[in-house]
């Protein structure tokens, strides 16, 4: 059946009529961003300053492509990391800084730019002791950790003089001491399955990548009891010797002793 042609012209103009409201309400939604660099970058700021987080991202993002990748753009992908970083898109942010790290081999922001990449992945509570609880230690990844420690260890050797490496250096030390911690907590968990020589190797790594750390003290003791369950005397004396030697008031020392003299199916 042929429509009529009144109510064929009626339907094209409702449905012009209909896609006009439906462009109008996408573009309500979804508004263009207008206006030069220095104005978007003002109002990316503004909203930062606000905490406004995904709204400063709207207005820093269209800020590069304007500035004609001059400081300003550079100053705007760097705060455009840290809006990503507060607002938790931890990933967009690492992205950003490596591109402006790779980018701008020479900007006066390149030191913050290493200690912001620092801080995204660095965290104060790596989580080795709370995680555990429902975790084996085997099964944490510690490589934020150590992403965080070498770009705060290449804002240090690059830019010793940056108002950013005195903070830098002690999160180094902070973090050298979650990582050694961690090794620990790892080897302690193969030593109560019965990998005995997992746990002295994992013990023994503690010590040797990050010594004269707090862990030291329970790694030495770990392999201690390690090398005496598994019949080797002489490694468990010396690494017995060893602990006394640097931790002459250890309480691991007379634990050590005692776990010795219980029957071997307590121990595991």
């Amino acid at each position: 059946m042929t429509a009529h042609p009144l109510f064929r012209a009626l339907t094209r103009g409702a449905l012009a009529a209909l896609m006009v409201t439906l462009a109008a309400c996408s573009a309500l939604k979804n508004p263009e961003i207008q206006g030069s660099a220095e104005e978007l970058y003002a109002s990316g700021k503004s909203e930062m300053s606000s905490g406004n987080w995904p709204s400063a991202i709207k207005y820093l993002e269209k800020v590069e492509g304007r500035a004609g990748g001059g400081l300003l753009a550079q100053q705007s992908q760097l705060d455009l990391a840290y809006a990503y970083w507060k607002s938790g898109e931890k990933a967009q942010a690492i992205s950003t800084l490596d591109r402006f790290i790779k980018l701008n081999p020479s900007s006066p922001g390149l030191d913050y730019a290493l200690y912001l990449r620092g801080m995204v992945n660095f965290n104060d509570d790596f989580g080795i002791i709370g995680a555990l609880s429902q975790q084996s230690p085997a099964e944490r990844d510690q490589q934020a950790s150590r992403e965080s420690y070498q770009s705060f260890k290449q804002l240090v050797d690059q830019f010793p003089e940056s108002k950013y490496a005195a903070d830098a250096r002690l999160r180094m030390d902070y973090i050298v001491n979650v990582l050694a911690e961690y090794e620990v907590h790892v080897a302690r968990y193969y030593l109560r399955r019965g990998a005995l020589v997992a746990a002295a190797n994992r013990a023994q790594q503690t010590i040797t990548v990050y010594p004269q750390t707090p862990a030291t003290e329970e790694a030495l003791y770990i392999m201690a009891q390690a090398y005496d369950r598994l019949g080797l005397d002489k490694l468990r004396d010396d690494a017995t010797r060893v602990l006394a030697h640097n931790f002459p008031e250890s309480p691991l020392l007379k634990q050590g002793i005692q776990e010795r003299e219980k029957p071997w199916w307590q121990l595991w």
